[in-house]
């Protein structure tokens, strides 16, 4: 089963992506782990990649689409993958999907975790960490995995830690909102290059608002 998944930041697609992956024993290709793979091995592509990061410039699509191609072919890959990252736009939507027809690789079916802008933002600014372990899960906007209060204190549900902080990144409201304007954007952006696959292949919509538990079992059943 060949599968791409989309989801704004904040919509659990990591945490859905594993369900995926467990579910059909396939490979969770992540594009930003092939940049390192490939610039770490020294490939050809890695360096000619390397240059264009060097210079703070983005990869061209007739670098990255290679890299994907043949990350796409290695043995693990052989019966399915599911590919998480790319693409990000309209344009390296189409040039994917001509990729994948000379290669004569099928995608099968492209999910879709429908999140609203606002409730994206929110879970992300949301996060905590625990000083304990970072894979705590808290967040202050979702019910489920909301800090506990004790003594007054915020403390991680987990282990009850007092000590949560942010990361710097999860609080910088411009840099979400720049991400997110080009994951939105419905003309030449992520959900344009979703829209775009509608017409060509099987889209599974899958609504991110509930718990991870419910919108999990949602995707499986949609599934089959």
């Amino acid at each position: 089963m060949n599968i791409l998944i989309f989801g704004p930041n904040g919509s659990g697609k990591g945490t859905q992506g594993a369900i995926v992956q467990k579910k059909y024993n396939v490979p969770h290709i992540e594009t930003g782990v092939i940049f390192r793979q490939n610039i770490s091995n020294k490939t050809p592509l890695g360096e000619k990649a390397k240059a264009y990061i060097d210079r703070g410039e983005l990869v061209p699509d007739d670098i990255t689409i290679p890299m994907i191609l043949d990350r796409l072919k290695e043995g693990d890959a052989k019966n399915g993958w599911l590919l998480d990252g790319f693409p990000r736009n309209l344009a390296q939507a189409e040039a994917l999907w001509d990729a994948l027809k000379k290669e004569n690789i099928k995608l099968d079916i492209v999910i879709e975790i429908d999140l609203d802008r606002e409730t994206s933002k929110n879970r992300i600014m949301g996060r905590r960490l625990c000083r304990i372990d970072n894979n705590h899960p808290n967040n202050i906007y979702i019910d489920a995995i909301k800090p506990h209060t004790h003594d007054g204190k915020t403390v991680c549900q987990v282990c009850g830690c007092e000590d949560l902080s942010t990361r710097a990144d999860d609080q910088d409201s411009q840099a979400i909102d720049k991400r997110h304007g080009i994951y939105y954007d419905t003309k030449t952006g992520t959900l344009a290059a979703v829209n775009f696959f509608r017409e060509r292949t099987k889209v599974i919509v899958v609504n991110g608002r509930p718990g991870v538990k419910e919108v999990s079992e949602e995707l499986i059943r949609k599934l089959g």
